[in-house]
């Protein structure tokens, strides 16, 4: 991205570095501290010497925005969003704050609207659907 650009997420100008990287969802970090955390608690007696306050908050505020808690269903939720040509940002973005109509998405995530690109009202609403069962069955 050349220096007089100026960075926009609605037009997905956010810089190679970010388009090309791999973002995770907040369900995600939250099963990967977790992980990290009982691996913690095995090697320790006291697991809170081992914990630092940085990753306790950043557990707590990942756990508290996860909209998905079971593996499973973190995993339906990318599966479902992979499908639909998204960039990471936008899958992540659409996963974290789970709208519930193409209206909210396209507000949230302008770039599902921009030029070339092939998402409409219904495809968006079906695959809000399919993310809602989702949730419904955790």
């Amino acid at each position: 991205m050349s220096g007089e650009e100026e960075e926009n997420a609605a037009e997905l100008k956010i810089g190679d570095e970010f388009l090309k990287a791999k973002c995770l969802m907040n369900c995600e970090v939250s099963l990967i501290l977790e992980h990290k955390y009982e691996q913690l608690q095995q090697v320790s007696e006291d697991p809170m010497n081992q914990v630092s306050q940085v990753f306790e908050k950043s557990l707590q505020y990942v756990k508290r925005f996860s909209r998905y808690k079971n593996p499973d269903a973190v995993r339906q939720v990318r599966e479902i969003l992979s499908r639909h040509q998204l960039t990471e940002f936008e899958l992540c973005v659409l996963g974290n704050l789970c709208p519930e109509t193409a209206e909210e998405a396209v507000a949230m995530v302008p770039s599902l609207k921009t030029k070339g690109r092939t998402h409409s009202d219904e495809a968006i609403e079906k695959m809000l659907n399919d993310l809602s069962l989702v949730k419904r069955f955790e």
